[in-house]
């Protein structure tokens, strides 16, 4: 995930970096070869399960990732075609899973069987090696649909993954190589958004950018293939659906990284709204998905982001700050509405973005008083 980087004044315009998880998918070809390295991860994964179990019984003692690599040391020699930082890596791996979910012994990782554990293949910086358009992994050149341009960053730890229709995936935390940062906007280059349901999101522009029923549309045919039992079918529906939202979710989120200079988003929460009987629309407007991407797309592109909250932002006048507007959830329905105040009549979801933007603006100022000073001079 993208890391947030905010400027020191509003003249910075040193280089700085974001570190991004890219994904890659691995040409089918190489499926035999990742298949056998992930039944070897399995066995190590099992090793240190065991290796755990039996120390704590016998010591009373957890052991760490550090721990268990001593006992796995040398084994890349004996026959393994892993990499040393692989291995590794499962044991570090394994360690902060057991203390994560507090527990004296983890589930086997099954290499066979309907119920068998999808291939991951952890790495480190040092187990792989990028060149034209391929990976190196151990002694294979593993060839790539690079999408992203691995050429054009720095690459990190990750790892090597297999979906549930057996495809495999590169997914690598890359840092761009070094860009120069764009001077900070004026408050004329900031947009905020307020997300939604009904329409998937709303500007302060006056923009409403409508919803995509990715699931909905294909929710028939799926039902279909679950009651006949097709399981692949069935699969290659929920990757449909999947892709169709991710493909909506990446060119509205370039479309707004490309646009402004600052962007400013609710923070409405998804997890709750989940748990409601709206939770199917919930689930497939997939906000939060949308907000992260959106995030990292920012902090490539130098452009300022922040969640901010949404509170009270449908009921209160954008014009006045009178809070006359809708509430309740017997005032859902009600789209538009005229301020008792001022007199000014409000599209409910142009406006709360406007608050947002608002809001934004108050805390972007509030930490950096820099601003009123360009402004000024601005203006002057």
């Amino acid at each position: 995930m993208a890391s947030q980087n905010k400027p020191d004044t509003a003249e910075a315009k040193g280089e700085r970096n974001s570190v991004l998880t890219l994904r890659q998918r691995i040409k089918d070809k190489h499926v035999k070869y990742l298949r056998a390295l992930a039944f070897e991860t399995n066995q190590v994964w099992n090793y240190c399960n065991e290796l755990s179990y039996k120390v704590f019984q016998r010591e009373h003692r957890f052991m760490s990732g550090y721990d268990l690599q001593k006992y796995t040391n040398g084994a890349s020699k004996e026959g393994l075609q892993l990499h040393s930082q692989t291995i590794q890596a499962i044991a570090a791996e394994y360690a902060t899973r057991r203390k994560q979910h507090k527990k004296v012994k983890l589930a086997w990782r099954k290499s066979n069987g309907a119920r068998r554990s999808l291939g991951w293949i952890p790495f480190k910086a040092s187990g792989i090696t990028y060149a034209s358009g391929q990976i190196r992994y151990g002694k294979v050149w593993l060839s790539l649909w690079d999408s992203h341009g691995l050429k054009d960053y720095d690459l990190g730890p990750g790892n090597i993954s297999e979906d549930a229709r057996g495809r495999w995936y590169i997914n690598v935390c890359a840092t761009p190589k070094q860009k120069l940062m764009k001077q900070l906007p004026l408050f004329h280059d900031s947009v905020g958004i307020d997300l939604g349901l009904r329409d998937f999101a709303a500007t302060s522009d006056g923009a409403v950018i409508e919803a995509r029923k990715h699931y909905r549309e294909l929710e028939e045919q799926l039902a279909v293939a679950q009651r006949a039992n097709k399981k692949h079918r069935v699969k290659a529906i929920h990757a449909k659906i999947a892709n169709r939202r991710k493909d909506f979710h990446h060119k509205l989120s370039t479309k707004f990284a490309n646009s402004y200079g600052a962007i400013f988003i609710g923070n409405v929460n998804a997890t709750a709204l989940a748990k409601t009987n709206q939770a199917k629309s919930v689930l497939d407007a997939g906000w939060s998905a949308f907000r992260t991407m959106l995030q990292y797309k920012c902090d490539n592109a130098s452009v300022w982001f922040d969640v901010v909250n949404e509170a009270y932002s449908t009921q209160t006048c954008s014009c006045c700050k009178k809070r006359t507007g809708p509430e309740g959830l017997e005032d859902l329905g009600i789209r538009e509405w005229t301020c008792s105040e001022c007199g000014t009549t409000h599209a409910r979801d142009v406006n709360a973005a406007t608050n947002i933007l608002a809001a934004g603006h108050g805390r972007l100022a509030g930490g950096m008083p820099v601003l009123t000073v360009q402004a000024a001079a601005r203006q002057g």
